[in-house]
């Protein structure tokens, strides 16, 4: 039956004559059948949450249901993808023209009709060899494994979906196929029939059943010291990084997406400027994945929303982006949803609310915005997917907050606090002094930190938790010293106080920033990151020894090991270890026979003199590309 438009209002449209219509059901609204979901039911009118632009939607137009839900496609060809926040894909609008192509609103009824809504999103033309692992006649369940096939560098297994039903393979076909093709056929335990193909379609609000959560004790490795040594999140964990504009909150995120060791990642733009998605579109491409050397595409889904599309359809794109994440996950697979920015998303519920004419609550926020929250982040985690016992997989979901002036006490941070297990707090300040990546050390924490000890304990050598607890306590103290300092001077402050301001200051400009765009140290493996966080501890005690031994602290900060200590972070090669250990040990034992003058040691031959000669091309620290690391 087809109801009518009665009323329209930005995304919100009311209809009438629309019986047995349910909420969360996708309708087409007038005559250019625009993409809708009905939000709201009552005794005579729905309300429908428009997923498009509705100018030129008039009182009276057709409204027709479909009976099905918003769903997404999943298969091969979504890997190296971009699409908007429906799923629609971005490169066909570049060939096409102007305006988007018109969506598919559920799988269809009939081959022909699944056909037609999977070819909107997912390329009909492209041939897949799949490979079975199951034989007809073989019981199956949902989740199991059918087969593979070949996507870039990653084996794209093939399940048996979610919905599927339990039953007997009555055929299992190899060889090249298309994603709608039908591979097989599954005779159901209630006497029905299932064909079986590459793609499949899944509700993007429903979360993929798993079989049980398992405790997040493995880390999310990002190569960012700060991170990793400091403040890490665990693989199936959770993240928020709040931060006013020109904090470097998208930089933070784009590394996450390169150097992470997440098998997949899914990055969501939702609301973001389209300037900053163009660029990433742009450069994305080019980037080579540091894991396999082949291009970083291919294991990454784009998702952009823009500030200039449809708002309705920014709260959609990051379940659509959950939906894709666990899909993956389900595979086996460690997949990183990196969401920018869920105060976007969080606005697009303002906004519908609002003309919904719903009570509000702070901030104007609907009161329902924690429980959204929650229900996003309870879809991450590291769980034992459904089916096949022996794979484990995870999505870990960093999301970035924008809080309008850096105020980190509004609405989404604070939901988001109450949510997320590490928490990356940008400083302004940090970021107008060009300390980079900007995450304050004093405000952030992560709630991993004792499941994850016994990982992070095997690129330390088993004193990772002391090595954390000593750096820390260093910032701390430094903090509380420079309000000191203010006030009476640095001369004032006994000698011990001076060596912690000389350490921490070390430990600011040698360990916690790292340039996102350097060769050599944008990324670093763990056990690196340790043995030069053990070096700069390892000067707080040579200092001590020097000044017990009656040498001057000045003479004593000007030693050469400490110049050279301040190089560290350019040193590459296998043996970078070793040779930071091997600094280590002369910081911690300064001698005063080392220290007569600032100038002592001067002539001696360098240790790292190699390092500097072989050292390859460093990225420009003065030009456009350094000031655009704060976006």
């Amino acid at each position: 039956m087809t109801g009518r438009v009665i009323a329209a209002a930005g995304p919100v449209v009311r209809a009438a004559a629309l019986p047995g219509v349910s909420v969360g059901e996708v309708v087409r609204v007038g005559r250019r059948g625009l993409l809708g979901e009905v939000i709201h039911l009552d005794a005579e009118r729905v309300t429908i949450q428009v997923y498009e632009e509705t100018a030129g939607v008039a009182l009276d137009d057709p409204v027709e249901p479909t009976a099905a839900p918003m769903v997404a496609w999943l298969g091969p060809g979504l890997l190296g993808a971009t699409m908007d926040g429906l799923q629609r894909p971005l490169d066909r609008l570049a060939a096409a023209g102007t305006w988007l192509l018109r969506p598919g609103a559920s799988g269809g009824t009939g081959e022909r009709g699944i056909r037609a809504a999977m070819g909107e999103v997912l390329d009909l033309g492209r041939l897949w060899d799949f490979q079975p692992s199951r034989r007809a006649g073989e019981a199956v369940v949902p989740g199991d494994v059918l087969g593979e096939v070949a996507e870039g560098q990653l084996r794209h297994r093939i399940l048996v979906p979610p919905d599927a039903g339990a039953g007997t393979l009555l055929e299992l076909r190899a060889g090249p196929s298309d994603v709608a093709a039908e591979i097989g056929l599954l005779a159901r335990h209630d006497g029905t029939m299932r064909p079986l193909r590459l793609a499949h379609a899944w509700p993007i609000r429903r979360p993929r059943p798993v079989n049980r959560h398992l405790r997040a004790d493995r880390p999310l490795l990002t190569g960012m010291r700060v991170i990793d040594m400091l403040f890490p999140v665990a693989l199936g964990g959770t993240a928020v990084i709040p931060g006013g504009f020109g904090t470097g909150k998208t930089v933070v995120e784009q590394s996450l997406a390169r150097w992470s060791n997440a098998d997949v990642v899914v990055y969501v733009g939702c609301g973001e400027r389209g300037n900053e998605i163009a660029e990433l579109l742009a450069t994305f491409p080019d980037l080579v994945d540091p894991r396999t050397g082949g291009p970083l595409a291919g294991r990454t889904v784009l998702i952009a929303n823009t500030s200039n599309m449809p708002v309705a359809a920014r709260e959609a794109s990051v379940q659509l982006g959950m939906t894709i994440a666990e899909y993956f996950r389900d595979q086996g697979l460690h997949v990183a949803l990196l969401a920018d920015s869920m105060s976007r998303w969080a606005e697009a519920l303002r906004e519908i609310s609002g003309r919904l004419e719903e009570l509000p609550g702070e901030e104007g926020f609907p009161a329902y915005l924690a429980s959204r929250l929650a229900a996003l982040y309870e879809r991450s985690g590291h769980v034992l997917p459904i089916g096949s016992p022996e794979r484990r997989g995870s999505v870990t979901l960093v999301g970035a907050v924008s809080p309008p002036g850096g105020d980190f006490s509004e609405p989404v941070t604070q939901a988001s606090l109450r949510l997320a297990g590490t928490f990356w707090a940008l400083d302004a300040s940090l970021a107008h002094a060009r300390h980079f990546p900007a995450i304050s050390w004093t405000q952030s924490y992560s709630l991993y930190v004792n499941a994850l000890a016994p990982s992070l304990h095997a690129a330390g050598g088993g004193a990772w938790t002391e090595r954390r607890a000593e750096a820390l306590e260093l910032l701390a103290r430094e903090r509380v010293l420079l309000g000191i300092v203010a006030l009476v001077g640095p001369d004032a402050l006994p000698i011990d106080d001076r060596i912690v301001l000389a350490v921490a200051a070390e430990l600011r400009e040698t360990f916690l920033a790292q340039h996102a765009f350097d060769q050599v140290d944008a990324s670093r493996p763990p056990d690196v990151q340790f043995a030069l966080l053990e070096a700069v501890l390892a000067a707080r005690t040579g200092l001590v020894r020097a000044m017990e031994a009656g040498a001057p602290l000045d003479a004593a900060v000007a030693a050469p090991e400490l110049a050279e200590l301040r190089r560290a972070k350019e040193w590459h090669g296998p043996d970078v270890v070793d040779r930071l250990r091997a600094l280590a040990s002369r910081l911690a034992v300064l001698r005063p026979a080392q220290l007569e003058s600032p100038l002592a040691g001067a002539d001696a031959p360098r240790a790292d003199a190699a390092t500097r000669d072989d050292a390859p091309p460093r990225a420009d620290t003065s030009g456009p590309e350094t000031a655009g690391t704060a976006r």
